[in-house]
């Protein structure tokens, strides 16, 4: 009879196999991102474990190892010194056991004791409906080097939803972290009429859970299943990041089909209720999603997000793989809100740079050296009085291929359009966005399927997958009236991710 350790470890090595025999083939891919977090092969959906450990960050994410659409789930693994220079790593978690054998869902991680807890929800299909027959439990595994995880025996470490109006199946996603004498955890929930909210638990070791209390719940139009929260304290306040489901579209707001953003409040610990204020999105654009976040050694906040949205038509997927994270952002607070910015070991990647200053823009114009299609711009543009200015990235001649930023002076609304970026889905997505004395600034990440967008240092945030053909690396400035851009940069970027090597 098989131990459960080698019963796991048969399942990491079988689904290694599957990734690595198709690696090769999967890199050559002119969409296959560059200095973006993806996985070698197949399919990729939410970050999970986000940590740092022994002097490194390491992230999991969801993972199908053997095809490239979502399946059942495994824990892919990645790791970098700089979070900027990633080395692929072995598996981390495969759905191997009764509590588990559908799925090892989304979940995160803690430091114990010199060890390293994945804290993870164990998913079993009951049916064949998967938004109704499903059992979800709450599990441990355990690594001592931050690479072989072992599932702990007392696993499910919570088996059960707690009573009261909380739904019995949909329990999810596990975020941990250690306050005082305690780790705590949020899970995602919804109420038995399908109302989202998220839970709080404590625990002394991590196997031993308490529940706590109902921290928050939708009211209005926040949906009916909240996934993914994430709780932590910035700058004086709690903050709740959360992904919730069925919201409806309002305006110009929330027309993916799930959303992703933050409340910010005050947790009494005591009662496990969070006092808080308004939702907020946290990204614009039309591929964000699941959200999660690390604190490091030097007290930052850092975040990543699946660069992605369920649903959309994966262009990737014909080539053996799918989706991706955003490049890590770090949070902080500006006028109440929360601002990311792109980290700062980002530019160690910079290569070729490429400068203008005080540039006329009138009608259309490109500029020598501004090209390409792995690149990061960065424009502070003078608005002087026309009334609709932008860039149109990826641009091709030839078959009109183009990603449209506009700026609408008299609407103050950002306009993201990639209808015509190629193949995959189009769409249009706004953001209210207010000059600075008449100055937009834009800082723009622009990778081989991806356009990350910073506007006026990270106020709102608008990141969405295109997919345009190999010729699409023309850059075109346009203005209705004169205005000026001040000083422009622009340098390519090198490769970030390196492939897979496994050692065992």
């Amino acid at each position: 009879m098989k131990t459960l350790r080698n019963q796991h470890q048969e399942k990491i090595s079988k689904a290694m196999a599957s990734v690595l025999n198709e690696q090769e083939s999967v890199d050559q891919n002119h969409w296959r991102l560059q200095y973006h977090v993806s996985t070698p092969a197949y399919w990729m959906n939410d970050p999970n474990g986000f940590s740092f450990y022994k002097g490194e960050y390491h992230l999991f994410y969801q993972h199908h190892p053997y095809s490239p659409k979502w399946g059942p789930m495994y824990w892919g693994h990645i790791k970098s010194k700089d979070l900027t220079y990633w080395e692929h790593l072995p598996i981390a978690l495969a759905p191997s056991e009764e509590y588990d054998q559908d799925g090892c869902f989304s979940g995160s991680a803690v430091e114990k004791d010199g060890k390293l807890y994945a804290m993870y929800t164990g998913n079993v299909w009951t049916g064949d409906n998967y938004d109704t027959d499903l059992r979800q439990v709450q599990c441990l595994a355990v690594s001592e080097d931050g690479v072989h995880f072992n599932k702990v025996p007392q696993n499910p470490v919570i088996n059960s939803v707690p009573e009261g109006d909380i739904h019995p199946h949909h329990f999810r996603d596990p975020k941990v972290w250690k306050k005082d004498d305690y780790y705590y955890c949020v899970l995602g929930s919804r109420t038995k009429d399908h109302e989202g909210q998220v839970l709080l638990y404590r625990s002394r070791d991590l196997m031993k859970w308490e529940f706590i209390n109902v921290m928050a719940k939708s009211q209005g139009n926040l949906g009916f299943m909240w996934e993914c929260p994430d709780l932590f304290s910035l700058e004086g306040q709690e903050v709740l990041l959360m992904s919730p489901q069925g919201v409806k579209s309002e305006g110009d707001l929330y027309h993916n089909l799930h959303q992703a953003g933050y409340v910010k409040g005050k947790l009494d610990y005591q009662t496990g209720l969070l006092n808080h204020g308004g939702f907020q999105l946290l990204d614009y654009g039309l591929d964000f999603y699941a959200p999660q976040t690390t604190e490091d050694e030097h007290g930052r906040r850092i975040m990543v997000a699946w660069m992605a949205m369920w649903e959309s038509s994966m262009p990737e997927q014909k080539h053996n793989w799918a989706g991706a994270m955003t490049i890590p952002r770090e949070l902080s607070t500006k006028r109440g809100n929360i601002i990311s910015k792109p980290i700062q070991e980002l530019k160690q990647l910079r290569q070729h740079h490429v400068q203008y200053e005080n540039i006329t823009v009138n009608g259309e114009q490109e500029l020598a050296g501004i090209s390409g299609d792995c690149y990061e711009l960065e424009v502070k543009i003078n608005a002087k009085a026309a009334s609709q200015f932008g860039i149109k990235l990826r641009t091709d001649h030839d078959t009109h291929q183009e990603t449209l930023l506009t700026y609408d002076r008299l609407e103050s609304l950002f306009i993201f359009n990639r209808d015509k970026s190629g193949e995959g889905d189009g769409g249009i997505r706004k953001v209210h966005v207010g000059l600075n004395n008449n100055y937009l600034h834009l800082h723009l990440f622009v990778d081989k399927s991806s356009i990350e967008v910073f506007i006026n240092g990270g106020e709102k945030v608008m990141t969405s997958r295109i997919y345009p053909g190999d010729n699409a690396t023309g850059i075109c400035f346009f203005a209705d009236q004169e205005i000026e851009l001040s000083t422009l940069n622009k340098w390519n970027l090198s490769k970030g991710v390196s492939p897979l090597i496994f050692k065992g």
